[in-house]
């Protein structure tokens, strides 16, 4: 996967970032609504360590993406989206964190995989979709026969693909779903660029 998928602002930007806004999940938190604290065991680049949404925000505005499975088409494009784009997010004052339901050992492998996250991309553990569900997202039972490109079964639970703007007071900003993974990253980038431009002014 080369990096022709780097963030390249379309000339609607604004329009696209206020539609897919209106498209938040019915059940997922809205704009306004409280982020739920939490800490969840984490790996990036293959290291793992404990991820606290809390610890994270006193550094600026979090990017909280839940997505359902590693190593399946969709997520792992995603991830590469997010980690070709990591620097900008970083120059515009956010973090990233993804979270699934699998197992905190998947995902230190998925954090390396060059194909999804590239070593650039935190990923962390929510395998009862506690997390998930206390940002009210619709957690699924495993569905049988379901394999992700390695082959491997998946045997755990999955959350809808929705994706969360924090900002540093523990406020939803932003609640991004309903569109394809790598667009999903782009329109939360504008996202977080809008929270940036809007503090400098």
């Amino acid at each position: 996967m080369n990096n022709d998928r780097a963030f390249k602002p379309p000339a609607l930007l604004a329009g696209i970032v206020a539609c897919s806004l209106a498209w938040s999940a019915t059940a997922a938190l809205k704009a306004g609504d409280d982020a739920p604290a939490f800490e969840a065991p984490a790996a990036l680049a293959g290291k793992a360590y404990t991820f606290a949404l809390k610890q994270a925000l006193k550094n600026g505005p979090v990017v909280v993406y839940f997505y359902p499975a590693a190593f399946t088409n969709g997520c792992s494009l995603q991830a590469h989206t997010f980690a070709q784009n990591a620097d900008q997010f970083a120059a515009a004052g956010a973090s990233v964190i993804g979270l699934s339901l699998d197992t905190p050992e998947q995902l230190r492998e998925f954090s390396t995989d060059p194909q999804s996250c590239a070593g650039k991309v935190p990923v962390a553990s929510d395998t009862d979709g506690r997390i998930a569900r206390a940002f009210d997202l619709q957690v699924s039972q495993p569905a049988a026969g379901r394999k992700n490109l390695r082959g491997q079964d998946i045997t755990h639970g999955r959350a809808e693909r929705t994706t969360f703007i924090v900002t540093p007071d523990g406020k939803v900003a932003a609640t991004i779903t309903g569109v394809a993974p790598d667009l999903n990253v782009h329109q939360a980038l504008a996202a977080v660029r809008k929270l940036s431009t809007d503090k400098k002014s």
